[in-house]
This record gives C-alpha cells, structure tokens and sequence, in this order.
C-alpha cells in the first residue's frame, strides 16, 4: 500500500484563504447574536428584577429577593455592543480581542510565507517511509496543532496536498480528508491548551487554563485512538477491495491528472523549516511554562499572545528579509479577525443588558429551580446540549462564551459544578460537529476542494460522530462521579 519514493512535492492546485470571517457566515452570526440580545432586552418588559447574595462571586441558593418590572430603553440596548468596552468586563473583553487579533495576524504571516506548509509537509516526506502508520502520525500532527494552538482554518487549506500525498501512497480522498480536515477539527474539540476556547473560557472564569488539563489531556487521547482506528480499519477494507473507497473513481481520474513535481528550491526549504521549527518550539516551551508555573499561569493570554507576536514577526522576517511585507501580512490577518471582535462586542453585551435590567439573576433563578434536585449529571450534559444546539447557528467559539459562560457559570457555581468540566463540556460541544454540520463554510469549502459530496462525506462519518457523541457524555459523566 506504501511506496518507497520520497519525493518532494509541490501541487499545482489552487487553494482557498480561510483567513478570517465570510461575510455570509458574519451575517448570519450577526442577525442571530442581535436578535438574542434584542430577546433579552425585550425579557426586562415582562420578568421582575431579582438579586441573589454572593460569596466570592459564588450564589447562595437561598437569598434571592424579587423586585419590580421595570423595562431597560432600547437605546441602551442599541448601544450595548459599544458601552461594553466601558464595562466592568470591558478589560477581559479588550485583552481576549486583541489577542485574537494578534494571533490571526501571526497565524497569516505563517500561511502567506509558507511556513505551515512547508513544516507540515516537510514532516510528511519524512515520514513517507513508515508504512502505514504515516497515517496515525500525520492525524497525530494535525490534532496537536489543533488543541495546543486553536488552528483549524488554517490548516485545511493544505487539504490539496495532504489528499495528494495520501494519493501518492496508493491510499485515497477520503484518508486525505480524515487526516487532515477531521483531525484538525478533532485537535481543536479536544483543546488542551487551545488559546481560543481553552484559553478565553478560562480567562472569563477567572482559572488558570492549565487547570484541568490532565482530563482534557486523557480526552485528546481517546479520540487520538479513536480516529486512528477508524482510519486504519478503513484503509485495511480498500486495501482488500479498492472499489470499497466513496471515492474509487474519482480517484482513479484524480490520478490520472496529478502534477507533482520536483522542488529544486530545497534551500530555501529547509530555512523555512527550521525558523517554523524554532518559532513552534518556543511556543510549546511557552505553552509547558504556563501550565506548570503557578506564578504566571493566571497570565496565560497575554503571555501567548506577546510570545506569538515577537517570534512570529521576528520569524517572518528572516524568511522574507522584509519587514514590511512581514507586517503588512500581520496587518492584513488581524484586520480579517476584526468581523469576529464584532461578535464578541454583541455576545458579551447580551449580559451588559442583562445586568443593567437586573434580570440575570433573574433567569439564573429560574434554571436553578429546575436544575436544583436534578443532579449534576443532567445539568452537565444539559449545558452540553445547549451548546450543541447554539452551535448550529453560531460559529465562532469566542462569541459562544461571552454569550452563555454568564450564566451557565453562575448556575454551575451554584451547583458545586467545577468550571474546569463546563470548560471541557464547552469544547466537546463546541468542535466535533464542525466536520457534520452542512452550515459550517470550512467543512463545504474543505469538501469542494477535494471534490467529494457532503452526501458520502456523511454517510462514512456519521459512525464515527455517534461514536465521539457517546465517549463524549462518558467522559463527562465521569468528570462529574470524580468531582473533576
């Protein structure tokens, strides 16, 4: 099944930019958040005001007193997304945004020179000569790029040349897209130390985000395994039957036409590889550091984020020998963010309205009537299926926090409910389904690019959904049986 040839490639294919937000996707996210907050806006008109009495920051169930009804004008909720920067969350909201910014900048300057490329690629050649687990291998480097650094995006646009590399094996399409699109979607659903759902949840609960990692870390495990199983299992089926592939014939022709060609630029190849590699290095020492030292764990994003900034320039710069055009493709990659900082601005106003009515405690109320008695089971996998459902009309990670983490931590404090486990609820719910959903833009633009029907995508996928479905809600279960 797996030649011998070590060939450098390049693919003359063109490829999509996932930089940044479409402005379909922004659109719908934005009608969807306004609507929201205009709803909560509108609950202030016909639900009486309400407090409960806190201990640092944790509710005691039994002290909430009920008020008037008294309407909030709309003009403050208009306004809300703008006042919010002026708010009591204004600096939480301010440094995760910036944040966001810088690392979409770097994670820009990475694409454009070609650093991602060439790194991951690179280890692929080398890696051609170990049979077939080259292919655990690959999906082991695509999920950590995910969980460690929140990149997904950016790494399917080397779908083009995964799938060719997988072709090139005698393997197929559908081994391409499960190494590359899958695992790097299942990299960013078992965060570990991912900066954009990890690290914003973490910071807006006020932890550490190295608290917890040992579950997240046996998490990401378990579905390493998960999918290397299923992958492997598959290709033993087109390895006995080839006509078994989804994608037999469209092999077949895919073969026919495939450019590959020497690279004789091997010099410059090999520079870009080892600046990557030191720039990646010293984001994984960054990485350890937060999470093992207390003293500066509670300053896990902006320490990432100027770490990213000053080596990633710094690396673009000696690949380019330009410090322009190194910062012109930084410029250009936080500005494409700016979409997303919107959304955030309007999801993390829905509690500005909320407090300035004086009905979140209120609706806080409300769910822990019905939660309380319950159990912490029901409550946990409660959440997840709320962050499940938001997840069909609402992409971004960021914004699905500031939107539901005020409540849904309020309720879970309440509850005895560590925030550690709605954090690893919130990145089960929050990843897998980006790769089934036929709403998210990088999985249709991902499975057009490889030429393969949303209809066989789904139908050799949903399995293994159901699977990660069912050893999500254990893993769960047992987060709460050990008071994870």
């Amino acid at each position: 099944m797996i030649t011998k040839e070590k060939p450098q490639v390049r693919v003359k294919e063109k490829e999509e930019s996932f930089s940044g937000i479409s402005i379909r996707s922004f659109l719908g996210v934005f009608v969807m958040l306004f609507a929201i907050l205009i709803f909560c806006g509108s609950l202030s008109y016909f639900i009486p005001q309400g407090a409960y009495q806190r201990v640092d920051d944790k509710i005691l169930l039994d002290t909430y007193t009920s008020g008037d009804v008294k309407g909030i004008s709309f003009l403050k909720v208009f306004t809300a997304p703008i006042r919010v920067f002026a708010s009591s969350d204004a600096l939480t909201i301010i440094m995760i945004s910036v944040f966001l910014l810088v690392m979409n900048g770097i994670f820009n300057i990475l694409e454009k020179t070609g650093g991602i490329k060439v790194f991951i690629v690179s280890i692929m050649n080398r890696l051609r000569d170990k049979g077939g687990p080259v292919v655990c291998i690959s999906v082991l480097i695509f999920m950590l790029f995910g969980s460690l650094f929140g990149m997904f995006e950016e790494l399917v646009t080397l779908l083009p040349l995964i799938v060719v590399f997988m072709l090139s094996m005698k393997m197929d399409t559908m081994v391409g897209l499960g190494a590359c699109l899958m695992a790097a979607c299942f990299g960013f659903s078992t965060a570990i130390t991912n900066p954009f759902s990890v690290g914003t949840a973490a910071q807006y609960a006020n932890i550490p985000a190295s608290s917890g990692v040992w579950l997240r870390i046996v998490f990401f495990v378990i579905v390493y395994l998960v999918l290397c199983a299923f992958l492997m299992i598959y290709l033993k089926k087109i390895e006995l039957n080839p006509a078994y592939s989804p994608t037999y014939e469209l092999d077949l022709k895919k073969r026919e036409n495939l450019k590959i060609e020497q690279d004789f630029d091997s010099a410059q190849k090999q520079k870009v590889f080892r600046v990557y590699a030191a720039f990646f290095a010293i984001q994984g020492v960054v990485l350890f550091a937060i999470a093992f030292i207390r003293s500066i764990s509670g300053f896990a994003i902006p320490i990432l984020a100027a770490s990213f900034l000053i080596s990633g320039i710094i690396s673009g710069v000696i690949v380019t020998k330009k410090f322009g055009k190194t910062i012109k493709c930084f410029i250009n990659g936080a500005t494409a963010m700016l979409p997303a900082v919107a959304l955030i601005a309007i999801a993390s106003s829905v509690k500005l309205v909320m407090d300035e009515s004086g009905i979140i405690d209120t609706v806080t109320h409300f769910i822990l009537n019905m939660l309380v008695g319950k159990g912490k089971f029901v409550t946990i996998l409660l959440i997840y299926a709320l962050i499940l459902f938001l997840q069909l009309f609402i992409g971004s990670a960021s914004a699905k926090i500031f939107l539901v983490m005020p409540i849904v931590l309020s309720v879970t404090n309440a509850l005895g409910i560590s925030p550690q486990l709605v954090i690893l609820t919130y990145c089960m719910a929050d990843g897998f389904t980006d790769v089934i959903l036929p709403t998210n833009p990088v999985l249709l633009i991902g499975l057009s690019m490889a030429k393969v029907s949303y209809l066989k995508w789904l139908k050799w996928t949903w399995k293994l959904q159901l699977l990660l479905f069912v050893i999500s809600v254990l893993v769960l279960l047992f987060g709460v049986a050990i008071g994870y």
